[in-house]
């Protein structure tokens, strides 16, 4: 009896031995973060992205950090958020110098547990490596040996001659020529490297050359990769002649780790009137080749402006390219788009990578940028200060756009979208026709698809006569979009719309909410549309939409909206101080539009570009 008694005591402790490691394991379930690349070795100011992998927890969501900073800075270099529609994919800039000690660390870190991180090394390296600099001057001549006492004449020269890991310092004057690209750096030796001498500026100038076909004044046609253009001044190529397009800089095909820095393009010009005909751009780069893209490309610090590009733009990233970046560049004074991503116009071969795709677009200006003065659109308001056409995954934040025409997210072909675009903590004003849409601009064009809109601040747009429409518009097609968190105050523009979505294409095209309306007509009498109903009042409009239930109507208190330079943070008391919702760091971003933290130390932030 007793023996029996104890074998079955026994029996009934494995069984609840064997329960309790289950329950054991089941709830301790081990969060780990795995990251990739994991250790790479790259040049100042490349472009890099990568990916971080979370297994043990449903919540597979990351915070990215570079040195233990989120976000990164200066010295070390930055990281996106991930990027809206990827799986953990945050795209890396690099520092500007060679930081000490060289090598830096960019960190995903587990927002489920968040002692589970992954590291990855990066070491920063100067570009251009073989240390051969050769020299070109107005003063030289081609039969010289290229050296500083005896440079070359032309870049062009130059460029049929340098190998991977050379560069060439241009001395300050004017090169009237066209300069094509004959052989491409590598990952080994390094960038070849076009740059102006220290303390000059030369100009590459197009004054009575001809474009044969799309050519530019620096033109890569074929595969490239390692390239490096800084420093010139490009400016005077013009055309009036169909199918001859001037371009300041232009890369058609496909390759990596292209940099164009600190270049200041200006009158590229198409003089023809018919849209079929008229195209020029100040940098095109059009990935024309499938699978092979055009890829970890930069273009930071360039000015560009007063170029009349006819139907086309002032910096298009067009077809199959993919992880790129966009700051600090001023594009100003164009009569057609300011900066463009653009998907589905056939640039690439195979329709399947036919779509400009995982970028990061930060910290531009871009101001008069309007179609009004176009000739191809006779008087027409349609020039868009940032431009997502067809483009997905894309981050735009930290931009100043101002008396342009609008700025969108859309498509301009059927059946198609632009896609989860992140647009965050951007300042808009003084729009003539809109101050920002989304949707396609008619029913038989594409729409836009999981696109986010946060934490911008707009001002008085609308401003261009009848035409002008007011702050906010939703077109056709448009589903899955969020829009909160945003200052949408139409100031005195009293007869323009807040917001205005004239179709019913789509019965919920975005959700909105915490938002702060006003303009100074008051709460009853301020216009909306929805679904192609007129509705005047802000509680009769929340009512037919189903919309804004968080949302208020009330003067932001801007800081000085009265003199220019106009200061759109808002002043003590403002309705949006904490009045907006925490939808996360991936979402909201690190930084507010001033570079401080974007949530404060209680986890409140503020609706609108600013935190406080």
């Amino acid at each position: 009896m007793k023996s029996s008694t104890h074998s079955h005591a026994v029996a009934m402790g494995l069984g609840q031995i064997v329960l309790v490691s289950i329950l054991v394991g089941m709830g301790t379930a081990q969060v780990s973060v795995t990251i990739s690349p994991s250790l790479i070795t790259t040049a100042t100011l490349a472009t890099q992205p990568f990916t971080a992998t979370v297994t043990g927890s449903s919540n597979t969501a990351v915070t990215w950090q570079v040195n233990g900073v989120s976000g990164g800075n200066a010295t070390n270099g930055l990281v996106s958020t991930t990027v809206l529609g990827t799986a953990n994919e945050a795209l890396y800039l690099a520092p500007s110098a060679v930081p000490s000690p060289a090598s830096v660390s960019v960190t995903a870190i587990s927002q489920a547990d968040t002692t589970k991180s992954a590291t990855a090394t990066v070491t920063i390296q100067l570009p251009s490596r073989s240390g051969v600099t050769y020299y070109v001057s107005t003063s030289g001549n081609d039969t010289n040996a290229g050296t500083l006492s005896a440079p070359w004449r032309t870049i062009q020269h130059a460029a049929d001659t340098v190998h991977a890991g050379d560069t060439v310092q241009v001395e300050g004057g004017i090169y009237n020529e066209i300069v094509t690209m004959k052989t491409s750096g590598n990952s080994t030796a390094g960038y070849i490297t076009f740059t102006n001498y220290p303390g000059q500026s030369p100009i590459v100038d197009g004054t009575g050359l001809v474009a044969g076909g799309q050519t530019g004044l620096f033109s890569l046609e074929g595969t490239f990769s390692y390239i490096i253009i800084q420093g010139f001044e490009i400016r005077n190529f013009s055309s009036s002649t169909r199918g001859k397009v001037p371009v300041g800089i232009d890369f058609e095909g496909a390759g990596s780790n292209i940099e164009i820095l600190n270049n200041h393009i200006h009158n590229i010009v198409q003089t023809l009137g018919s849209c079929n005909a008229a195209n020029a751009l100040a940098i095109a780069v059009y990935g024309t080749q499938a699978p092979a893209a055009i890829s970890n490309i930069t273009l930071k610090g360039n000015e560009i402006d007063h170029n009349t590009t006819g139907c086309s733009e002032n910096v298009s990233f067009d077809g199959n390219v993919q992880y790129f970046v966009m700051a600090n560049n001023v594009v100003h004074d164009g009569d057609n788009i300011g900066l463009d991503n653009i998907g589905f116009e056939g640039v690439s071969p195979n329709s399947a990578y036919d779509q400009a795709r995982d970028g990061w677009v930060f910290q531009n200006t871009v101001y008069n940028i309007s179609s009004t003065t176009n000739p191809v659109y006779h008087n027409q308001v349609g020039a868009d200060g940032y431009y997502c056409d067809g483009c997905t995954r894309i981050i735009v934040e930290r931009n100043l756009i101002h008396d342009s025409d609008l700025s969108e997210m859309a498509s301009e072909h059927s059946g198609h979208v632009s896609s989860y675009v992140m647009f965050r903590n951007n300042i808009i004003y003084h729009s003539l026709y809109v101050g920002l849409s989304i949707g396609g601009y008619s029913k038989n064009v594409g729409g836009t698809d999981h696109c986010v809109i946060v934490n911008n601040s707009m001002w008085d747009d609308g401003t261009y006569g009848s035409s002008g429409l007011g702050e906010l518009q939703i077109q056709y097609f448009s589903t899955n979009n969020t829009i909160e968190n945003n200052i949408v105050d139409g100031y005195t523009l009293t007869t323009k719309y807040l917001l205005y979505d004239f179709t019913t294409s789509v019965p919920n095209p975005a959700v909105l909410d915490y938002n702060d309306y006003y303009n100074t007509v008051g709460a009853a009498g301020s216009l909306w549309n929805w679904q192609s109903k007129s509705i005047t009042g802000f509680s009769a409009y929340q009512t037919a939409s189903a919309q804004d239930a968080h949302s208020t109507f009330a003067d932001p208190l801007y800081v000085n909206v009265t003199t220019s330079p106009y200061n759109f943070d808002v002043a003590s008391g403002s309705p949006a101080l904490n009045a907006g919702t925490n939808l996360g760091v991936n979402t909201v971003g690190v930084l507010d539009y001033a570079g401080n933290a974007r949530v404060n130390g209680s986890g409140q932030i503020n609706i609108g570009a600013y935190e406080q």
